[in-house]
């Protein structure tokens, strides 16, 4: 039996957020705007913190600088019960930051200090510490340099080996990721990126072509996510399926993705259908985008099962 239920892996960012933000405030002047707040972040450090809130035990593998960012969010993950005994911490740089302003209509953009992500890497027991988990989720490819290659390919397989079920997710994605990601795809059970990430990555933008492209070169289920317009699904022993998103207020698509994939996970774990699993992830995100941050509204299991059974569906 593995000692946990999600081993998140990768890319974890401290988000500062604002909203509404509109426009620059004009140089040496300011623009008042109605909140700001901090989160957990990254396609592994905010899945993690959302799989931990939906009742799963989880173990993070990060690292952070040794500065008031890295400890704020080493103390946020160990207070919902997240495993930090992986979390490397380093003097070579500071933690990796973002500054998002969202606005108005949800959107956001970003300044971004990419930090000790860089330096992220583990060792041949880090790895098989990593891997003692149902779930091993990989996150950030592309913003991890120190593990991007060889030694993320050896992690998925070594998963793999052990009978684990895996997930892979990444941000930022371009066509020069797609080098990095090919020989990864064979080991990866569910590969849940947004469209746009996947769509650069395989030159196509028809969610049905772009999941094609990815199951052809190994990946077992295809999941995109489509922002206001859902998800579309390709699974492994299924014929696919698009699920509309909800529709709800939209106050900040920050983190949607990352906890649509935490969401999926959930459900993986509980031995529900895929269908089912996509309608939780779908709900999970929909809690997440009502809020400003990577956790917005998302409080634990119970009401993300009320959200699914209550949320209306967009037409």
């Amino acid at each position: 039996m593995a000692a946990f239920d999600v081993s998140a892996v990768g890319f974890l960012v401290l988000d500062t957020l604002c909203t509404p933000a509109d426009a620059m405030p004009p140089k040496g002047g300011a623009t008042f705007v109605d909140r700001m707040t901090m989160t957990v972040a990254g396609t592994a450090g905010a899945a993690a913190l959302d799989c931990a809130m939906l009742g799963l035990k989880v173990r993070i593998a990060a690292a952070v600088g040794r500065d008031p960012m890295g400890e704020w969010l080493a103390s946020e993950l160990e207070a919902n019960g997240v495993d930090t005994s992986l979390l490397g911490r380093t003097s070579e740089t500071q933690t990796s930051m973002s500054m998002l302003p969202i606005g108005s209509d949800g959107a956001r953009a970003a300044f971004f200090v990419p930090g000790s992500s860089r330096t992220f890497k583990l060792d041949d027991a880090g790895i098989d510490a990593a891997v003692d988990a149902d779930f091993v989720l990989l996150g950030g490819t592309g913003l991890l340099p120190s593990f991007d290659g060889a030694t993320s390919v050896e992690l998925l397989k070594r998963a793999k080996a052990r009978g684990r079920t895996t997930v892979f997710d990444l941000i930022l994605a371009n066509q020069e990721t797609t080098a990095l990601v090919e020989p990864m795809l064979p080991y990866i059970d569910y590969f849940i990126p947004s469209i746009d990430e996947a769509a650069a990555m395989s030159g196509f933008r028809d969610p049905a072509d772009v999941a094609c492209w990815f199951k052809e070169r190994g990946v077992r289920n295809a999941i995109l996510t489509l922002e206001r317009d859902g998800a579309y699904v390709d699974p492994e022993h299924d014929r696919p399926f698009r699920l509309p998103a909800h529709d709800i207020n939209l106050v900040d698509t920050t983190g949607c993705g990352d906890s649509f994939t935490a969401g999926f996970m959930v459900g993986l774990s509980k031995g529900w259908a895929i269908k089912d699993c996509a309608r939780f992830a779908n709900a999970v995100a929909a809690q997440v985008a009502m809020g400003l941050g990577s956790q917005g509204k998302l409080t634990n299991f119970e009401s993300a099962v009320d959200a699914m059974r209550s949320f209306r569906l967009r037409t």
